[in-house]
């Protein structure tokens, strides 16, 4: 028998001893082993609540929203105000603890008197306090010019246009941020961040949201050119596709895009349908990279919801518009995997901002009990309230006398100038007589509410700057017959949405889309004869169409031009001109139904 030392055990001892303690702690390391291992964590919802071409619309824009009415019919919903869109948007947020409210631009500039009149100082506070948060630049941002713009953003009291600033309250600025990845100056440096990323949820479930904002490519041909000088307006897909992989590099989880370009459907009016989307905004689309999840558009006044493909034939994005005005309110819900961050699901719905019913000029336009009518909310309605007051004493001043409502046409007929683009070109022509003016043309989509005479036909400044906000100046310039025709053929170009101009009184024309382009304009007569095309001809437009906008660019090539009085005082003073006006109901511009 062999001896120990005191204290040790033999070899076999110590291995049964030890077998006997990794037994017994087998099962505890294992569980030690799943509690280190948690489970995925759950998505996680973010809703990105969106709208665009608010164009300061603080009060109901007496519009409404055309929808189905759920039995194959249509229904006209009154809508709008920025009081009621905080209401909207106080409802959606919450039914969703994490959101985004997003504009896709032109929240300013051709508004209402009630905020044109202040630089759209109202409106910026309104979006302060109703929680904006991003807005892409749009194109009428720039209507007074990039200073202006930055001053928006900003604040400051500094003039840097012919109207006060500051008039009821010192200006702080906006506290959403502008976006304007696209828009850059002499340097190259954008004119505002081109994008920006927000963060959500807390520990193991945190998700960040990148956005990136834009406006159309087309900028330079739709607003004046001092106001943009030194700007330049890169192309949008590629603009996108390089801010991408930066926001993923950065941890985005999703990526949504708000850019100031869209499209069209066809079909009867459906807020959430896609039926015949076409538009600028699809080759845009068609070129985008993987990374992009959602596309807010705008631009084209249209209500969409629509699946479109991208550069990766596997894969769409979702696209998405909310008319116009803050008469709709897209809300988008993202469920994103915050361990594999991306977007697992996504879904999109157009609400109907309801608020108060109006008088159209097609009649009454009544609530409806087929969508939820809005209360306003009450401290932004109070703070409009005071913008409106300000504002009665040049809103409430009558002009003249109209015998009926006059619109420019809507639906289908919206791209022409219908009888109120008929009655502002003659108001125009009328004002620049002096100046040998033989006809005038109006663009239909500078005209932007219908004027609705009170009962007795009185028409208020009000009404006039409702339909004409901009203050354009006139201009005649010499052209000849030639060029007239070219001009007209622009509208139906394909270049861009179909406008047929509104022409002044004696001038008819018409057209046939079956034609080639260039070749579609098939007859146009003055004064009962047919214009000669080497003839000279005075010829009036506002300023805007003079520097080519809305892709008019023939007017560019002005001779011998005059200008004159701005467009809404040209209306004004025709108003001036009679007791009352008769609203011009005979047919100018028509569609051919066979060639001549």
């Amino acid at each position: 028998m062999t001896a120990t030392a005191p204290g040790h055990r033999p070899a076999a001892a110590v291995f049964m001893a030890l077998a006997a303690m990794l037994s017994g702690c087998a099962a505890p390391m294992e569980g030690a082993r799943v509690a280190a291992s948690p489970p995925a964590p759950a998505p996680v919802e973010v809703a990105v609540l969106a709208f665009n071409d608010f164009h300061g619309n603080l009060e109901p824009p007496r519009q409404a929203v055309a929808a189905t009415d759920g039995q194959g019919g249509t229904v006209q919903v009154p809508a709008g105000g920025a009081a009621w869109l905080a209401s909207a948007l106080e409802g959606l947020r919450a039914r969703h603890p994490h959101s985004l409210t997003v504009s896709a631009g032109d929240l300013t500039s051709a508004s209402p008197l009630a905020s044109s009149l202040f630089l759209d100082e109202p409106t910026v506070e309104a979006m302060n306090r109703l929680g904006l948060d991003f807005n892409a630049v749009g194109n009428h941002e720039f209507d007074r010019g990039q200073h202006e713009l930055l001053r928006l953003q900003r604040g400051g009291c500094e003039k840097l246009t012919l109207r006060e600033p500051c008039q009821l309250e010192r200006f702080a600025g906006a506290r959403f941020r502008y976006l304007a990845a696209s828009t850059r100056d002499a340097s190259g440096v954008p004119l505002f961040p081109a994008s920006a990323i927000r963060t959500f949820g807390e520990g193991a479930q945190v998700v960040r949201i990148g956005v990136i904002g834009l406006t159309l490519s087309g900028t330079p041909l739709l607003v004046t050119p001092s106001g943009i000088a030194g700007l330049t307006f890169a192309e949008e897909a590629e603009t996108i596709n390089a801010e991408v992989p930066r926001l993923k590099a950065q941890g985005a989880d999703a990526i949504v895009v708000l850019i100031h370009e869209g499209g069209r459907t066809t079909g009867a009016p459906d807020p959430n349908g896609c039926n015949g989307l076409a538009g600028a905004i699809l080759p845009i689309m068609a070129r985008l990279a993987p990374g992009v999840d959602v596309v807010v558009s705008g631009h084209t006044h249209a209500d969409y919801i629509c699946e479109v493909p991208s550069a990766d034939p596997a894969r769409s994005v979702l696209l998405t518009s909310a008319g116009q005005y803050g008469k709709e309110l897209t809300e988008i819900t993202l469920s994103i995997d915050p361990a594999a961050h991306r977007v697992i699901a996504r879904r999109a719905r157009n609400h109907i901002v309801q608020s108060v019913p109006f008088a159209s000029a097609r009649g009454p336009v009544a609530a409806s009990p087929l969508f939820p009518q809005y209360a306003p909310r009450a401290d932004i309605a109070a703070y409009v309230q005071r913008y409106v007051d300000a504002a009665k004493v040049f809103a409430m001043r009558p002009v003249g006398k109209l015998s009926g409502p006059a619109g420019r046409g809507e639906g289908a007929a919206s791209n022409t100038g219908g009888p109120l683009g008929n009655l502002i070109s003659d108001a125009q022509l009328a004002a620049t007589r002096g100046a040998g003016a033989q006809i005038a043309f109006m663009n239909p989509f500078g005209i932007r509410a219908p004027i609705v005479p009170a009962l007795d036909g009185t028409v208020t400044f009000g009404d006039i700057y409702l339909a004409q906000p901009f203050g354009s100046a006139l201009v005649t310039e010499t052209m000849i017959g030639s060029d007239i025709k070219a001009v007209l053929e622009q509208g139906f170009d394909d270049v861009g949405p179909e406008q047929a101009l509104a022409p002044s009184a004696g001038l008819v024309y018409r057209f046939d889309r079956s034609r080639p382009v260039g070749q579609r304009i098939v007859s146009i007569t003055l004064g009962g004869k047919p214009l000669d095309p080497a003839a000279r001809y005075r010829v009036t437009m506002n300023g805007f169409l003079a520097l080519g906008g809305d892709g008019f660019s023939v007017f560019t090539g002005a001779r011998e031009a005059v200008i004159g009085l701005t467009d809404i005082e040209a209306l004004e003073s025709y108003f001036r001109s009679a007791a009352r006006l008769d609203v011009p109901q005979e047919e100018r511009v028509s569609a051919s139904a066979a060639r001549e």
